[in-house]
């Protein structure tokens, strides 16, 4: 693993992309992070076990009328300066595309807690980034037997962009439009490999 960036230790969010539960592992180790998930991986083997040992905030996200105490769960933990990693694209099925990240959760940045900063991650695993990508319908245990069973290591780069002051964003969209732009210049520099976010 390569970090890129320097992230921060307290009073942040990371706002990443995701291609696999390998993403957990990958910025729990260069941040120190929890994480925020939807609430079935917490009885997924191997992989809820992984999340677990990362202090997890689990959301029902297929909840639609859940969602303001969903955020409300996040913010709380936010308010305690833990360092939260969050994947708002939700899902990995975009594969090595970035899928449109999500605003809902991002509705507990607002209004601004005094030194919360957001902090935009691009993860690269370059050439193996469609290897490895969990898409379709893998069952869990089959993609953690394929991940783990590949010859050798599985490098990657973690991108820790400039961090975003949520008072200077006007809204939770805007800071999801901004955050995706970010990591999808980071990762596509010659090009946008990904679509318009949504709420």
């Amino acid at each position: 693993m390569t970090v890129e960036g320097t992230p921060l230790r307290r009073d942040v969010l990371f706002l990443a992309n995701h291609l696999s539960w390998l993403d957990i592992l990958v910025v729990a180790s260069a941040s120190g992070a929890a994480f925020v998930s939807k609430d079935e991986v917490r009885k997924w083997p191997v992989i809820g076990w992984l999340a677990s040992l990362h202090n997890t905030i689990y959301v029902a996200r297929s909840d639609r009328n859940g969602v303001k105490g969903q955020a409300d769960q996040l913010r709380a933990a936010l308010a305690t300066g833990q360092p939260v990693a969050l994947f708002p694209e939700g899902t990995t099925e975009g594969g090595h595309e970035i899928l449109p990240f999500r605003a809902s959760l991002l509705s507990a940045v607002f209004p601004a807690l005094p030194d919360l900063k957001v902090q935009p991650v691009a993860l690269d695993y370059g050439v193996l980034a469609q290897k490895i990508a969990w898409v379709g319908k893998e069952p869990a245990v089959a993609n953690a037997r394929r991940i783990l069973s590949r010859p050798g290591t599985i490098p990657v780069i973690v991108h820790f962009l400039t961090p975003i002051d949520p008072h200077d964003v006007p809204n939770r969209k805007a800071l999801a439009e901004q955050s995706q732009a970010e990591v999808q210049a980071a990762l596509f520099p010659n090009g946008p490999a990904g679509k318009t976010s949504e709420n």
